[in-house]
């Protein structure tokens, strides 16, 4: 088992959780994105950086994924092309997203996107706080207790 993350837009917090559970479960973390990164040095963790465009992050962890796999990751159409690959996915805010619900993510995802460009919908997500972080970290030591 790997972990694979889209490294760009995730939250410092995220990757450090990652950092210290890499050291301890022993499990590979990979940072893929379009620039450097500065990571602690590790042998269990890893960056790969891709040619800048839209969505090569992306479609670089989709094509590395293996069945098993965590992915984290903010983005719902990587999110759902990763468990079609037999990932699961972990958000910044602790949501799991697996089999049983990528679709109808990425369904609410579109619909949303759509209400945004239409002008029927304003904003974004809330800010990344606190109980955001508790609940990633839950979400992640419960999977690794499973699966590590």
């Amino acid at each position: 088992m790997r972990i694979w993350v889209d490294a760009d837009a995730c939250p410092r917090a995220v990757k450090d959780m990652l950092y210290r559970a890499a050291e301890r479960v022993h499990v590979e973390v990979v940072l893929v994105a379009n620039q450097p990164l500065r990571f602690p040095r590790s042998r269990y963790v890893r960056s790969v950086v891709v040619g800048q465009g839209f969505d090569v992050a992306d479609e670089y962890i989709v094509e590395a994924v293996e069945p098993g796999d965590l992915i984290i990751t903010a983005d719902v159409p990587l999110a759902a092309a990763a468990v079609d690959r037999g990932g699961t996915v972990i958000d910044p805010r602790g949501d799991i997203i697996d089999a049983s619900n990528a679709a109808a993510r990425l369904t609410l995802r579109n619909f949303m996107e759509q209400q945004r460009e239409s002008g029927e919908l304003m904003g974004g997500p809330s800010a990344y706080g606190d109980r955001d972080k508790r609940k990633f970290a839950g979400a992640l030591d419960r999977y690794l207790a499973r699966h590590a």
